[in-house]
């Protein structure tokens, strides 16, 4: 079995080079964010969100994926030369080397990865059938052979960072065989008094971990527990909240609940059908519970000081316009407007021209991994 895995962790790329995660210390958006006043008095400006499950699993699961993954790095540089690019950028499934490269072909000053096959935490209180259950054939007992395929991309500053895989464990079917996980980044945005916390996962499948629909829905709990558990520890509720991600619940009631009341956030698709929501929708939504129809995902949560409300939504990567088909996922872009009061002070100066914010480092505070 050891050799039959070290085979498979080669042909998955485990021997390929990867890019080493990139920090900025200053911003390094061609534009920086306009703040302006609202008509009640408070300070406001935007941030744009884009997640977007790249479809970079390697051969033999895809194949040829190589050309469309240098492409949507090649978009991407192309928009943020016109200053229209997404200023913060989470991708899923970045699990080959070429796939984590589309940071730095799209010319991002913060391009981070997410958990590795080294950095899964302890087992949780998982139940003795579900671990006893585990079968060999469908990749639960072989070591992990990918990282979490999880990236950032950033050109506003990245000032703390954790992240954990899920328990080794915790999961279902060929699922196992990456270290999905966690992500949290803390990103300092020019003007705004607080920085925003930004998390990102990408949890269990349900038919494609080739298991029983109820065996993979118990993962998906488990996670969707350590997801909750891990946003506890490590985001500061003083600072506004945004979550995104491949939360693989599409067409599944069951996973929506169980999540919702572990992470009772605002989902985006709940918050733009609400009749006060100021929500421009600019993609098609289908049905009462568009929510249900995706597997990909946004939320957010106002902070102390500053507030944080969808004001646009719209597909990108999805044959139109906004670019070429690239993936067998769309990308859902959500752009925020970020507001506090005129009062409110800003964080010490960064030394970085016409910002002012948190000073950019490595937290001490939270684990690097």
């Amino acid at each position: 079995m050891r050799r039959i895995a070290a085979c498979a962790a080669i042909l998955l790329g485990g021997c390929a080079s990867w890019p080493h995660d990139r920090y900025a210390a200053c911003p390094g958006a061609p534009e920086m964010p306009v703040v302006t006043r609202l008509a009640d008095g408070r300070q406001s400006t935007t941030l744009s969100v884009l997640i977007y499950n790249v479809e970079g699993l390697p051969w033999p699961a895809r194949k040829n994926r190589g050309p469309s993954l240098d492409r949507i790095g090649q978009t991407l540089a192309g928009l943020r030369a016109e200053g229209r690019a997404p200023d913060v950028v989470l991708m899923q499934e970045s699990f080959t080397s070429r796939a984590a490269r589309i940071g730095a072909r799209a010319g991002y000053a913060n391009a981070i990865g997410g958990p590795k096959r080294s950095d899964m935490v302890k087992d949780p209180a998982v139940a003795r059938e579900f671990v006893a259950e585990r079968r060999r054939k469908k990749g639960e007992r072989a070591p992990k052979l990918m990282r979490s395929g999880l990236y950032v991309l950033s050109d506003f500053p990245v000032t703390e960072m954790v992240r954990e895989g899920f328990a080794r464990k915790a999961c279902a079917g060929f699922d196992c065989l990456a270290a999905k996980g966690m992500m949290l980044v803390r990103v300092t945005v020019p003007g705004v008094p607080a920085p925003i916390d930004i998390f990102t996962t990408h949890m269990n499948s349900g038919r494609a971990a080739r298991v029983s629909l109820e065996r993979s829905g118990e993962a998906h709990h488990y996670q969707a527990l350590e997801a909750a558990h891990f946003l506890d520890k490590y985001h500061v509720p003083d600072n506004p909240l945004i979550i995104g991600g491949d939360f693989n619940m599409r067409r599944s009631p069951d996973r929506f609940d169980f999540f919702s009341t572990a992470i009772p956030y605002t989902i985006v698709h709940r918050r733009c059908l609400e009749k006060a929501s100021a929500c421009e929708v600019k993609m098609s939504w289908d049905g009462d519970e568009p929510w249900l129809d995706t597997q990909d995902l946004q939320a957010f949560d106002n902070g102390k000081a500053v507030s944080v409300e969808p004001i646009r939504v719209e597909a990108m990567f999805d044959g139109s316009d906004n670019g070429a088909r690239l993936s067998d996922h769309d990308g859902f872009l959500v752009t925020y407007r970020l507001s506090w009061r005129a009062n409110v002070p800003r964080n010490a100066d960064t030394g970085c021209p016409g910002m002012s914010g948190q000073a950019t480092r490595r937290s001490s505070g939270l684990r690097a991994g």
